[in-house]
């Protein structure tokens, strides 16, 4: 069961939204981090259950190196990019993605398809 959610998010807005989702769904937020180097720092699976990994990150960081380390720690994850974004970067292959602007419903059923591949 998934019930603490890490996020990689460097857009204020878009993380407090996130933060308002999670919580009227139920789940803890573990942290909310902005760069690649605070994420690399909370990622254990100790501690988190999931996480939410925005793509395109602050200064151009991309966040290739956080999915790698949440895919070697088993942890699942939902990537979050812009429509107009295109994701080359072969360590987002195959991830579960959700487009921005997502509501509510999109995250949770993200969430569920998460849950749902862990349950297995």
């Amino acid at each position: 069961m998934l019930t603490s959610i890490l996020i990689v998010e460097d857009d204020p807005l878009v993380a407090i939204m996130l933060e308002g989702y999670l919580d009227a769904l139920g789940y803890e937020i573990a942290a909310c981090c902005e760069t690649v180097a605070a994420a690399l720092a909370h990622i254990d699976p100790e501690q988190i259950d999931a996480a939410i990994v925005d793509v395109h990150l602050a200064d151009g960081e991309l966040a290739g190196p956080v999915v790698e380390a949440l895919r070697t720690a088993g942890i699942p994850f939902l990537v979050t990019t812009g429509g107009h974004n295109v994701v080359s970067d072969p360590r987002f292959d195959g991830a579960a993605m959700l487009t921005k602007p997502f509501s509510l419903a999109d995250l949770e059923a993200g969430l569920a398809r998460l849950a749902g591949a862990t349950a297995d």
